[in-house]
């Protein structure tokens, strides 16, 4: 499997504070290290804080649910990758714009995979929630979600 790096010097905004830029890092690690390199048991042991809430309904609570998901989605897409386009910062919060695709052929092709609005809040140097938004891109996909979607795994909420 080819592993995409994430370039955080070439995502970096210049207007963030030293904390921004600290919490945009911690994310960015955290994402290459699950979503790209599929570090599970580091992800486990460096993250995980007994306070992270999970607002995608479809994933268990904490760290250990997301790393519960991604671990079955590269198990059946060993090619699966989370390439991110954009970060957005504002004090503790920190939002991923990506394109993930299950293909390694699909990767950058912005007709396949799926469209992801990722926000994080981080506190303390710690990452304690999570939201997302999901587009199926292609119809493969769309029927992928419809197949794979509705269990619902944790009571936070969406919002």
């Amino acid at each position: 499997m080819d592993i995409i790096k994430l370039n955080f010097d070439q995502l970096k905004k210049d207007h963030w504070s030293e904390q921004e830029t600290a919490n945009a890092k911690l994310i960015l690690e955290f994402v290459q290290r699950i979503m790209n390199n599929h570090e599970f048991d580091v992800v486990i042991q460096k993250y995980s804080n007994g306070s992270y809430i999970q607002h995608n309904r479809n994933m268990n609570d904490g760290i250990a649910g997301v790393v519960e998901t991604v671990k079955q989605v590269a198990t059946r897409f060993p090619d699966y990758t989370y390439d991110v386009k954009q970060i957005l910062v504002d004090g503790d919060y920190v939002t991923f714009h990506s394109h993930a695709t299950v293909n390694k052929k699909h990767r950058g092709n912005d007709k396949k995979g799926f469209n992801i609005m990722d926000t994080w809040k981080v506190k303390n140097g710690q990452i304690v929630e999570h939201w997302d938004a999901i587009q199926p891109i292609n119809g493969f996909m769309r029927f992928y979600s419809w197949l794979t979607g509705g269990a619902i795994r944790n009571a936070n909420g969406v919002f």
